[in-house]
Protein backbone atom coordinates (compact mmCIF):
# COMPACT_ATOMS: atom_id res chain seq x y z
CA UNK A 1 0.00 0.00 0.00
CA UNK A 2 1.39 3.65 -0.84
CA UNK A 3 0.48 7.11 -0.43
CA UNK A 4 0.41 9.53 -2.49
CA UNK A 5 0.78 13.20 -1.76
CA UNK A 6 1.18 16.40 -3.83
CA UNK A 7 4.31 18.41 -3.03
CA UNK A 8 5.66 21.43 -5.16
CA UNK A 9 3.20 20.21 -8.10
CA UNK A 10 4.46 16.61 -7.93
CA UNK A 11 2.94 13.23 -6.88
CA UNK A 12 5.04 12.04 -3.89
CA UNK A 13 4.63 8.17 -3.81
CA UNK A 14 5.40 7.34 0.19
CA UNK A 15 4.38 4.40 2.86
CA UNK A 16 1.62 4.70 5.07
CA UNK A 17 2.89 6.43 8.64
CA UNK A 18 2.17 3.12 10.35
CA UNK A 19 1.88 -0.72 10.23
CA UNK A 20 -1.85 -0.34 10.49
CA UNK A 21 -1.97 1.29 7.40
CA UNK A 22 -0.73 -1.54 5.34
CA UNK A 23 -3.57 -3.70 5.71
CA UNK A 24 -5.91 -6.07 4.49
CA UNK A 25 -9.41 -5.79 3.88
CA UNK A 26 -13.04 -7.75 3.38
CA UNK A 27 -14.43 -6.32 0.55
CA UNK A 28 -18.01 -7.43 -0.34
CA UNK A 29 -18.84 -9.42 -3.70
CA UNK A 30 -20.50 -6.12 -5.60
CA UNK A 31 -17.22 -4.21 -4.77
CA UNK A 32 -14.86 -7.45 -6.16
CA UNK A 33 -16.62 -7.57 -9.34
CA UNK A 34 -16.37 -4.00 -10.18
CA UNK A 35 -12.71 -3.91 -9.44
CA UNK A 36 -12.56 -7.25 -11.46
CA UNK A 37 -14.17 -5.42 -13.88
CA UNK A 38 -11.72 -2.36 -14.14
CA UNK A 39 -8.60 -5.13 -13.92
CA UNK A 40 -10.03 -6.37 -17.14
CA UNK A 41 -10.37 -3.15 -18.62
CA UNK A 42 -6.90 -1.91 -17.33
CA UNK A 43 -5.70 -5.12 -19.03
CA UNK A 44 -6.74 -4.04 -22.41
CA UNK A 45 -5.28 -0.39 -21.94
CA UNK A 46 -2.12 -1.81 -20.98
CA UNK A 47 -2.02 -3.86 -24.68
CA UNK A 48 -3.37 -0.80 -26.56
CA UNK A 49 -0.26 1.13 -25.13
CA UNK A 50 2.06 -1.74 -25.34
CA UNK A 51 5.61 -0.66 -24.35
CA UNK A 52 4.32 2.73 -23.30
CA UNK A 53 2.41 1.55 -20.37
CA UNK A 54 3.42 2.80 -17.13
CA UNK A 55 3.30 0.11 -14.62
CA UNK A 56 3.69 1.50 -11.26
CA UNK A 57 0.95 -1.21 -9.54
CA UNK A 58 -2.00 0.75 -8.70
CA UNK A 59 -5.90 0.10 -9.33
CA UNK A 60 -6.72 4.00 -10.50
CA UNK A 61 -4.35 5.13 -13.08
CA UNK A 62 -4.50 6.88 -16.25
CA UNK A 63 -5.12 5.15 -19.63
CA UNK A 64 -1.04 4.62 -19.83
CA UNK A 65 -0.44 3.73 -16.57
CA UNK A 66 0.68 6.92 -14.50
CA UNK A 67 -0.37 7.99 -11.35
CA UNK A 68 -3.27 10.06 -11.75
CA UNK A 69 -2.96 13.70 -9.63
CA UNK A 70 -4.28 13.49 -6.50
CA UNK A 71 -6.27 17.06 -7.20
CA UNK A 72 -7.36 16.16 -10.44
CA UNK A 73 -8.62 12.89 -8.79
CA UNK A 74 -10.12 14.65 -6.05
CA UNK A 75 -11.79 17.03 -9.06
CA UNK A 76 -12.98 13.86 -10.52
CA UNK A 77 -14.80 12.97 -7.76
CA UNK A 78 -16.64 15.76 -7.08
CA UNK A 79 -17.91 15.93 -10.84
CA UNK A 80 -18.96 12.61 -9.89
CA UNK A 81 -20.84 13.87 -6.73
CA UNK A 82 -22.74 16.84 -8.50
CA UNK A 83 -23.79 14.64 -11.26
CA UNK A 84 -25.55 11.90 -9.02
CA UNK A 85 -26.73 14.68 -7.60
CA UNK A 86 -25.07 13.97 -4.47
CA UNK A 87 -24.01 16.62 -1.05
CA UNK A 88 -20.48 17.96 -1.79
CA UNK A 89 -18.14 16.36 0.48
CA UNK A 90 -14.27 16.39 0.25
CA UNK A 91 -12.66 12.74 -0.80
CA UNK A 92 -10.96 12.45 2.62
CA UNK A 93 -14.52 12.85 4.10
CA UNK A 94 -15.79 9.40 2.85
CA UNK A 95 -13.69 7.57 5.72
CA UNK A 96 -16.17 9.74 8.34
CA UNK A 97 -18.93 8.71 6.45
CA UNK A 98 -17.91 5.27 5.97
CA UNK A 99 -17.23 4.90 9.84
CA UNK A 100 -20.49 6.58 10.70
CA UNK A 101 -22.35 4.30 8.47
CA UNK A 102 -20.80 1.61 10.03
CA UNK A 103 -21.08 2.28 13.70
CA UNK A 104 -24.50 3.18 12.97
CA UNK A 105 -25.76 -0.09 11.29
CA UNK A 106 -23.83 -1.78 14.64
CA UNK A 107 -20.75 -3.14 13.49
CA UNK A 108 -18.31 -3.15 16.30
CA UNK A 109 -16.09 0.33 16.81
CA UNK A 110 -12.96 -2.33 17.04
CA UNK A 111 -13.79 -3.67 13.50
CA UNK A 112 -14.44 -0.03 12.34
CA UNK A 113 -11.40 0.92 13.36
CA UNK A 114 -9.18 -1.78 12.08
CA UNK A 115 -11.00 -1.11 9.06
CA UNK A 116 -9.86 2.78 9.17
CA UNK A 117 -6.32 1.34 9.89
CA UNK A 118 -6.22 3.20 13.37
CA UNK A 119 -3.43 2.21 15.75
CA UNK A 120 -5.65 2.67 18.16
CA UNK A 121 -9.76 2.39 19.04
CA UNK A 122 -9.95 4.67 21.36
CA UNK A 123 -9.50 7.40 18.44
CA UNK A 124 -12.22 6.06 16.86
CA UNK A 125 -14.59 6.15 19.61
CA UNK A 126 -13.46 9.53 20.16
CA UNK A 127 -14.52 10.89 16.46
CA UNK A 128 -17.16 9.00 16.07
CA UNK A 129 -19.03 9.20 19.63
CA UNK A 130 -21.80 10.76 18.57
CA UNK A 131 -23.14 7.71 16.86
CA UNK A 132 -23.04 5.99 19.80
CA UNK A 133 -25.85 7.46 22.08
CA UNK A 134 -28.30 5.34 19.69
CA UNK A 135 -26.17 2.62 19.62
CA UNK A 136 -26.50 2.23 23.36
CA UNK A 137 -30.44 2.01 23.31
CA UNK A 138 -30.39 -0.35 20.54
CA UNK A 139 -27.88 -2.69 22.84
CA UNK A 140 -30.27 -2.60 25.54
CA UNK A 141 -33.11 -3.89 23.78
CA UNK A 142 -31.21 -6.51 22.22
CA UNK A 143 -29.59 -7.66 25.51
CA UNK A 144 -32.98 -7.55 27.18
CA UNK A 145 -34.72 -9.82 23.73
CA UNK A 146 -31.97 -12.12 24.41
CA UNK A 147 -32.62 -12.07 28.25
CA UNK A 148 -35.77 -11.66 28.65
CA UNK A 149 -37.38 -12.98 25.38
CA UNK A 150 -39.38 -10.07 25.12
Amino acid sequence: MQTHVLVDHLVIVSEPKTAKGRRSIALDPTTVSALRRYRRLQREERLRYGELWTDIGLVATHEDGTAINPRLFSAWFTQQARAADLPLIRLHDLRHSYATAALSAGIAAKVVSERLGRANIAITLGTYSHVLPNMQEQAAEQIAQLILGS
